[in-house]
């Protein structure tokens, strides 16, 4: 049995009583049910997220850091911590539920394939840069793909939920919570090749490439199959890739919260270094392997920061897709005129407007006041979600800012 340490306790349950408290209030109902219709594609005004923070530059006083030695408990204590600093500082239409999840431990192994690659860092706890070596040049190359191999250690499960239950009961519902698969083809594909052999090679091998493709789709299957016979997918969502997951359209009929499945899920897929490619090739080379993951699952998020608008036509052969990512390279007015009523627009505001020398209000105002615009005309469901935030500038208050005025533009 662990015995865990009454400073532990202490710091987590204090944490845990704050956000109990605010997850307790009835704004946070309300705006479930705004997502709820967001999601249905009903037209209310522009749901709003920040996420994917640049958390090393918050932290200017002290209460982004941690205190307890654990290090399970460490990751539960972040959780309390930026979740209390974004409700002081920009909760925009952030939905705080009122239990706390505790992850399964999963293990998974992947495809078996290890990068071989160089970094440089700007700044501790910022992105790195990265240069990758091909690995993958011959068809022998194609055998160092394996299946992923998911296993479940529920002795640790058990210890996990133990120490939960030990601090929380009373305060907070402790939830398990199994995994919330990511499956991009594309994302492992420019670490394993790098970009720019990647693209070359579906010009000058499309054979191989197409055999790399499969082999990756048949074992992103094979990982479904083998999270779903075990009962490891998650439960309820509340977010998918950064935006409110919130629907009455999931679960699917049958459900059983011991063992989800596929189609009680949102996924969320993309395919970010194709965005220079011709929709012919992105036809070809993502949407019929990636339509094979898509029609496993309830609803789906489609794009991150590749631009869409362009490609909505083949986007649109994908199977379940609700929302479409439109990113800052997105022709907006095109996109909301492909999109339609047809999917939630999706808008990624630049978040480059926030890392200027200055912060030009009027530059996000006008921004954000354009897009809505455009969705306006084309009558799309519309949300704006600010993610990708690699810096401030160390200046905190940037984000307290632009939350003030995307949710004053939202709500005009």
């Amino acid at each position: 049995m662990c015995v865990l340490k009454q400073a532990d306790k202490e710091i987590l349950r204090e944490l845990a009583k704050e956000y109990a408290e605010i997850a307790a209030l009835p704004i946070h109902e309300e705006k479930k049910k705004l997502w709820i219709k967001l999601n249905g594609l009903q037209r209310i005004r522009p749901m709003v997220m920040l996420d994917q923070v640049c958390w090393n530059e918050m932290d200017h006083n002290g209460e982004l850091t941690n205190r307890c030695e654990d290090s399970f408990l460490r990751s539960l204590e972040s959780f309390f911590r930026r979740n209390l600093y974004q409700w002081e500082h920009f909760p925009v239409d952030k939905v705080f539920d009122p239990w706390i999840n505790v992850p399964k431990a999963i293990s998974n192994t992947g495809f078996g394939v290890q990068i071989n690659e160089e970094t440089v860092v700007f700044e501790a706890g910022s992105v790195l840069s990265h240069k990758y070596e091909n690995l993958f040049q011959t068809d022998e190359d194609l055998e160092k793909i394996q299946v992923p191999q998911i296993n479940h250690d529920k002795a640790e499960t058990e210890k996990r939920l133990a120490k939960a239950h030990e601090i929380f009961d009373g305060i907070l519902e402790v939830r398990s919570t199994g995994m919330a698969p990511y499956l991009s083809l594309w994302d492992p594909i420019s670490m394993w090749m790098s970009v720019e052999d990647a693209l070359f090679a579906m010009i000058d091998k499309p054979e191989f490439m197409h055999k790399l493709l499969r082999r990756m789709t048949d074992g992103y299957l094979d990982m479904l199959d083998q999270l779903e016979d075990q009962g490891l997918l998650s439960g309820q969502q509340s977010v998918i890739h950064c935006t409110g997951a919130f629907t009455d359209e999931l679960p699917a009929k049958g459900y059983n919260p011991e063992t989800p499945r596929c189609m009680d899920l949102w996924m969320f897929g993309l395919a970010q270094m194709l965005g220079i490619v011709s929709p012919a090739m992105y036809d070809e080379f993502e949407i019929q392997y990636t339509s094979l993951i898509c029609e496993r699952f309830g609803l789906v998020y489609y794009g991150c920061c590749e631009p869409l608008d362009k490609k909505i036509e083949q986007v649109r052969k994908l199977p379940n897709v609700r929302k479409i990512s439109m990113s800052p390279w997105a022709d907006h007015e095109n996109g909301a005129a492909e999109i339609g009523r047809d999917f939630v627009f999706s808008s990624k505001p630049n978040p480059a407007h926030l890392a200027t020398s200055t912060f030009d209000d009027d530059l996000i105002r006008c921004e954000l006041t354009k897009i809505k615009q455009a969705c306006d005309r084309n009558n799309s469901p519309l949300e704006f979600i600010l993610k990708d935030i690699s810096t401030v500038c160390h200046k905190p208050e940037r984000l307290d800012k632009w939350a003030k005025i995307a949710m004053e533009v939202a709500e005009n």
